[in-house]
């Protein structure tokens, strides 16, 4: 997540159960934020452990699909109501109702109701275009498909929902915290994606095809990093102790993330954990006009910078959009100028665009594994061989200046050890198989309530 945290502390494997503030001690969001996470894990393991992987409970079971076909209209799927766990996560699918405006005369109300139920179309995180020609967009022309539930979490700040800002402490002062948000989609599935179709379906032995596709296309990537001091240095021994590792002048939360995956994967790294991200209001082939300024010019941008033009589409559909060097800033009229154009719908009007930095020197390196690789002020990285990387993958590394070091495991030589990514965490759950147009047969698992009534002891 791209918030500007000073590190993320939680590990699974040191079995914490609690963050104990002690008297007298500056209070850092690093251990707030661990507790968050620490009360998460243990929810979420205590609600899989009991229901299973993916479960919906019974009477408000979710995401009950009803396929309707092409007609005068892209085929499509009715998206039922109500809740479903997936991996102990929450997950929501009914439609919230349309807010009541107070009008002169309630009978002349402009606005069309909308539906009971969400649609393929219509779904809240996935931003389906019907405009767009391109078959990723539209369900499979042909039969058979799967229908699936990704599920996802992701960071929501203030350039996201600008209800989080509280307006009193006025413009000059960022925003104080974020929220993350469970995001949502139902998406096809096919052969031509790797499903591969048992000769009779079952669900049984359909939800064991679905396993083995999850299971071939998890990222595998595994990254070190450590900092080694520069052969040759002209850093001021006044600024930087002579036998520090790290060179930095600040405290550093590096973020190492995969920009392109696939067979070729290419990375970008930010020193500021790419939270530096700057709200566009309109954009113009190459110029983008921002919706508001840079607090400062530490977290702003200059002209060479390396900047991502995204938006809520593009990140829920986990597009790769070319990164861009800036050209030129108009800094009255709050416009950048971009070395290539934004990727097609980037920056359309309510999708909450935005530009991120990114602090390498240059355009997306090369991922070159089994070898150390150099960001900056003495910080390396390593990338194991024979790794697997998906867009969005990504680590962490926090740099210290009173240390000179990285904070990063070590085994008992001293020597860096490989983690994998932080995240995307991509979770899954088989909702529907359709045959045919007019045939479905549903996936999805319920359970009942565990209380049941008293029984009298004689």
């Amino acid at each position: 997540m791209h918030g500007d945290f000073s590190r993320l502390t939680f590990r699974p494997d040191k079995r914490f159960s609690a963050v104990l503030a002690q008297q007298g001690r500056v209070q850092l969001d690093a251990e707030a934020n661990e507790q968050v996470r620490i009360d998460q894990h243990r929810q979420r393991t205590a609600i899989g452990d009991i229901i299973g992987r993916f479960g919906g409970p019974r009477g408000a079971n979710g995401f009950k699909l009803t396929y309707v076909p092409k007609d005068k209209a892209p085929a499509s799927l009715v998206i039922g109501g109500g809740r479903y766990y997936v991996d102990g996560i929450l997950v929501e699918a009914s439609r919230p109702p349309r807010g009541v405006p107070v009008l002169d005369d309630p009978e002349t109300d402009p606005t069309p109701a909308p539906p009971a139920e969400w649609t393929y179309w219509d779904q809240p995180d996935a931003h389906r275009d019907q405009e767009r020609p391109d078959e990723a967009h539209h369900l499979p022309a042909e039969f058979p498909f799967l229908a699936y539930l990704l599920v996802t979490e992701h960071l929501v700040t203030a350039i996201q929902d600008p209800e989080i800002r509280e307006t009193a402490l006025g413009p000059a002062l960022p925003d104080t915290t974020a929220r993350t948000k469970v995001s949502w989609q139902v998406l096809p599935l096919t052969a031509k994606d790797g499903l591969q179709i048992p000769e009779r379906p079952t669900p049984e032995n359909l939800m064991a095809a679905f396993d083995g596709w999850v299971e071939r296309g998890r990222a595998t990537g595994r990254l070190a990093a450590r900092a080694e001091r520069p052969a040759r240095t002209e850093d001021d021994p006044c600024l930087s102790a002579p036998d520090a590792r790290f060179r930095g002048l600040e405290n550093q939360l590096y973020r190492v993330e995969i920009h392109a995956g696939g067979k070729e994967p290419t990375f970008k790294w930010s020193r500021e954990n790419g939270s530096v991200a700057l709200p566009v209001s309109t954009v113009d082939k190459t110029w983008v006009t921002l919706a508001e300024g840079a607090r400062d010019l530490k977290l702003g941008l200059s002209i060479g910078d390396w900047v991502e033009l995204a938006d809520d589409a593009s990140v829920a559909r986990g597009e790769i959009g070319p990164l861009a060097q800036v050209r030129d800033i108009d800094t009255e009229a709050l416009r950048v100028e971009l070395s290539v154009e934004s990727a097609t719908g980037v920056g359309r009007p309510g999708r909450h665009a935005f530009l991120r930095r990114w602090d390498q020197r240059g355009d997306a390196r090369p991922v070159q594994e089994g070898r150390w690789l150099d960001l900056e002020d003495g910080v390396q990285v390593w990338f194991a061989p024979g790794g697997k990387y998906r867009g969005g993958d990504y680590w962490l590394i926090p740099a210290r200046t009173l240390s000179g070091e990285v904070e990063w495991p070590r085994n008992e030589r001293g020597e860096p050890l490989l983690r994998p990514q932080l995240g995307i965490v991509r979770h899954y759950a088989p909702l529907a198989w359709i045959p045919a147009a007019g045939q479905l047969t549903d996936l999805r698992l319920t359970f009942g309530p565990i209380a049941q009534h008293v029984v009298s002891e004689l």
